[in-house]
């Protein structure tokens, strides 16, 4: 029997830029067995061009999967948001190949199993939870000419056309026991990495599977039975390392949410990778809860560079009330400065609008965003929650929930852009809650919105600038959202709203992180012909700058006495990723040389004409002040 499992499209880069290791671990599932499997990733598809990116989609997904042979079986695997299309796509297939059976699974199908087989003859199982074990007993049973009754995990569809649901499988225990991947079923990772254009070489890996928590936003608990499994520290370590040898990989993306939980198995792992000498940098998922000092600096070493926090609100109650277990006292601050010590890039993810969120709840959210920005590379995430079917929301709301118009939903980038699929939508309103947002004030709403999408940039970019305003603000303005509501009153840009409102000091800083982002984006010159570049910007400002950066992290009252400071803004070559940029203080005349380097002349000409500056030029380039080519005749130039 030949079985077909396929990825719903979709145009969210994040996703199509990497292999789906749900389908991966499925495909290794069948061939372990010795069963005729293929995999088709239409998201792949979708981006490399070979399906259209309109009102043909469903019609084009439907042809590439018929072009890849008469199989017995196709599986859709899907989320929220690729449902409608992973229907439509179901139903142009059943009037095409009706002798073939289709199965439909992955999370976007939690707690709507059976309405999926009620109202859309074109699904024949749905299967529930982990697809390794049920799969294979639902193709056995189909080789065999057998009904699926009694194959645990899967809801079908009867003779009478009535929906039968069979008992939940028991999640798989020995997660060692997991199928290798199937990468050769799939197209390279470096033709992912060139059909989308990204440089990252993220590879996504199945870590670990499930969450023991059941917050009322989130179908992942209640899809994975709330158990929490992750894979053997060794095995995963063995999985990370062989990105090695794989072209286009270059990093992975551990998709297990609860990294740190299992502390034991988080440490044996960093230990592992240790011991391999660290050999692929890494990022996870985690909670603020599950995380120290101790761990993130043990991540550190063994390659991991980022992490995801789910931080959903900076009110305790409004945490409560979307039951996300958080343990009391939590110091979500702390976190993120253990964060920025240990050298790892955090990522606050926090849901704006949840039930019971006041404006003061409002403001100690965007409060908690503005302090932690003043970490260099903190970054922050702000979305408006979509009531997802299976979901605690999804069932309390799901029946008022509504879409808005102008403002799309966070968990479908990329998704539901078609005619059909916004008819399907409009037509299941029950089960597409994916589309749309909680019931509110619609005015509120796209307040909200405006938020999410405009305020994370300035309080990333100009962090300090931000704080000072705050700081010299009066009234509602020493607000973080007093503040947003009076830039957007101004009417022009924040860097204009911030040098009419502000003082010297506040100026002064504008410039200065100005200066580091256009060091960030520019980068460490590329060297040219041995010539010595000047890779720093200088600016003079009228204050200790980074003294006022240091004071207003850690807490404390700016001090404003005038301090004129000259200083050098360099990209860095490397070191910790919390920031790409640095800052140096410098003497006016180590200003004045390097006003004087004008890119024309090599490090042995500047030494002719200025006997003993070579060991300068190299303090500097060491300070990333310059950069040049330093051959062998420039490392004796150097060192004489």
């Amino acid at each position: 029997m030949r079985v077909l499992f396929v990825a719903a499209p979709h145009r969210d880069t994040f996703g199509y830029s990497m292999p789906p290791p749900g389908l991966l671990r499925l495909g290794g599932a069948f061939e372990r067995e010795g069963l005729e499997i293929a995999l088709l990733d239409l998201a792949y598809e979708l981006s490399s061009g070979a399906l259209p990116h309109d009102d043909r989609l469903a019609e084009a997904a439907c042809e590439r999967i018929v072009a890849r042979g008469t199989f017995e079986v196709v599986g859709m695997s899907v989320m929220g948001a690729t449902l409608p299309i992973a229907l439509l796509i179901l139903q142009r297939l059943r009037a095409r190949c009706p002798g073939t059976r289709t199965w439909i699974g992955g999370p976007g199908t939690t707690g709507i199993d059976e309405h999926l087989i009620a109202r859309f003859p074109c699904v024949d199982v749905v299967v529930r939870g982990e697809g390794e074990v049920t799969a294979l007993e639902l193709a056995a049973a189909c080789a065999a000419g057998r009904e699926p009754a009694g194959v645990a995990g899967i809801t079908w569809r009867a003779a009478d056309g009535t929906p039968r649901r069979e008992a939940d499988r028991a999640p798989i225990e020995d997660m060692a026991a997991l199928p290798e991947y199937a990468w050769h079923l799939l197209p390279a990772i470096a033709e992912y990495k060139r059909v989308t254009g990204s440089a990252d070489g993220l590879v996504a890996l199945d870590s670990g599977r499930g969450c023991v928590y059941d917050c009322s936003f989130c179908t992942i608990g209640r899809y994975w039975s709330r158990r929490s499994r992750t894979l053997p520290a060794a095995r995963l370590a063995e999985e990370i390392s062989a990105l090695q040898i794989m072209p286009g990989a270059k990093s992975a993306y551990l998709c297990h949410d609860l990294f740190g939980a299992n502390r034991g198995q988080a440490v044996a792992f960093c230990n592992d990778l240790i011991a391999r000498g660290s050999p692929v940098p890494f990022e996870v998922r985690a909670r603020a809860d599950h995380l120290d000092f101790e761990l993130l600096q043990l991540m550190h070493r063994a390659g991991g560079y980022r992490v995801l926090i789910g931080v959903e609100s900076a009110d305790a109650a409004v945490r409560e009330r979307s039951h996300k277990g958080l343990r009391r006292g939590t110091d979500m601050l702390q976190v993120v400065a253990d964060c920025a010590r240990a050298g790892i890039t955090p990522i606050l993810s926090l849901i704006l609008g949840l039930p019971g969120e006041t404006e003061a709840a409002l403001e100690a959210s965007l409060d908690l965003c503005a302090r932690a920005c003043l970490h260099a590379g903190v970054n922050v995430s702000l979305h408006l929650v979509n009531p997802e079917p299976g979901s605690a929301f999804g069932a309390e709301f799901g029946a008022d929930a509504r879409a808005v118009a102008g403002i799309p939903p966070d968990m479908a980038i990329g998704a539901g852009e078609t005619a059909a699929e916004r008819e399907l939508i409009a037509a299941h309103p029950d089960l597409f809650t994916t589309f749309a947002l909680l019931p509110g004030d619609v005015d509120h709403l796209r307040y909200l919105h405006a938020i999410a999408v405009e305020l994370p940039e300035i309080l990333m970019r100009y962090p300090r600038t931000f704080a000072l305003l705050r700081e010299e603000g009066a009234g509602a303005t020493a607000s973080a959202t007093g503040l947003y509501r009076a830039w957007k009153a101004h009417g022009r840009s924040f860097e204009a709203f911030a040098a009419a409102r502000g003082d010297d000091l506040v100026r002064d800083m504008l410039r200065w992180e100005q200066a580091l982002t256009r060091a960030a984006v520019r980068g460490v010159p590329p060297h040219a012909d041995g010539r010595v570049m000047v890779a720093a910007e200088m600016i003079e400002v009228g204050f200790d700058l980074p003294a006022v950066a240091r004071g207003l992290t850690a807490g404390e009252r700016t001090h404003r006495e005038p301090a004129v400071t000259l200083l050098a803004i360099t990209p860095l070559v490397s070191g910790s990723p919390m920031s790409a940029a640095a800052t140096l203080r410098i003497a006016p005349d180590v200003g004045e040389l390097l006003s004087r380097i004008d890119g024309a002349e090599s490090a042995a000409a500047l030494e002719r004409a200025h006997p003993g500056i070579a060991p300068v030029l190299n303090r500097f380039a060491a300070s990333g002040l310059i950069t040049f080519e330093r051959d062998d005749r420039a490392q004796e130039i150097a060192a004489s």
